[in-house]
């Protein structure tokens, strides 16, 4: 019996690099973490199921990832106002009252871009794909002071859907933009943030074209593997400063593992030990 058993619920995770950071953080605290990889469709099971499995075994907690941040709030108790209001969670924690659920991609986020940038006001700005990582980074936008952010999305219904959200909670004065095309909406921008999956393994691409650019300052991708998109590299070609995912990443698991095990970690341990390589299986 592992001295803390988690998972990560999610489709596109055999990349993850989840799993090795938990497991490292409990190394740093003397604890044996069993982290496990949990993909419905390869266990013939549907989002609940696993999350039933998880809640009624020896679990302490999961992470949530996509596409199932959304649905999952409907399977927890959320006792921040903020999370309930972007509507998605990633990180689980099981007892023996309700399940309770967090965001650490929106706290993680604000982790990240204060990292990188400071107090330098991120607006205007342009997010494009507005899911359960596009709704986190949406309002960490606004809690960083953004008072013009806009939106774009396949799916424009969703992108209406978080706009009206983010109407909701914004200051007066925000200004929340729907739009169809990058390129047009990108016209004076500052920041440049990919929340979509096109660029991760399996997903190649770029949701974001070079002629965006034009304008902007600095560009985030939510998508870390690879930690080197396409994005980020036509983005640091142009002159932006890049923010990469990989540091969402760090910081949500850091957040994570606060929720999780409620013990301390030296973050610059961490960060050296993630970058090491990884033992090769015996």
């Amino acid at each position: 019996m592992p001295d803390l058993h988690l998972g990560l619920i999610g489709d596109n995770i055999k990349q993850s690099s989840t799993p090795r950071l938990h497991r490292l953080a409990g190394r740093q605290n003397g604890l044996d973490v069993q982290y496990d990889s949990l993909i419905p469709p390869e266990l013939n099971k549907t989002f609940d199921q696993v999350f039933d499995a998880c809640r009624n075994g020896t679990y302490r907690g999961v992470n949530i990832t996509y596409p199932y941040k959304e649905i999952a709030t409907q399977r927890v108790e959320i006792e921040d106002a903020q999370v309930r209001r972007i509507g998605a969670i990633n990180t689980v924690v099981f007892s023996d009252q309700e399940p309770r659920g967090y965001n650490t991609d929106y706290s993680g986020f604000l982790d990240a871009y204060r990292k990188e940038r400071g107090q330098i006001p991120p607006d205007p700005v342009l997010l494009v794909g507005t899911g359960g990582v596009g709704r986190a980074i949406a309002f960490g936008l606004l809690t960083l002071g953004a008072h013009d952010i806009r939106l774009t999305d396949c799916d424009p219904e969703r992108a209406h859907g978080l706009a009206s959200d983010l109407r909701a909670a914004a200051p007066a004065g925000t200004i929340i933009t729907v739009g169809e095309t990058v390129d047009d909406l990108a016209q004076g921008v500052e920041g440049l943030v990919n929340c979509t999956p096109v660029g991760m393994v399996g997903y190649e691409g770029t949701a974001i074209p070079t002629t965006a650019m034009r304008d902007a300052a600095w560009a985030f991708d939510a998508v870390y593997t690879p930690v080197d998109t396409q994005f980020l590299r036509e983005a640091a070609q142009a002159g932006l400063q890049v923010i990469s995912g990989y540091e969402l990443f760090f910081f949500q698991g850091v957040n994570a593992w606060d929720i999780f095990a409620e013990r301390p970690l030296d973050q610059a341990l961490l960060r050296a030990d993630l970058n090491a390589p990884a033992p090769a299986p015996l």
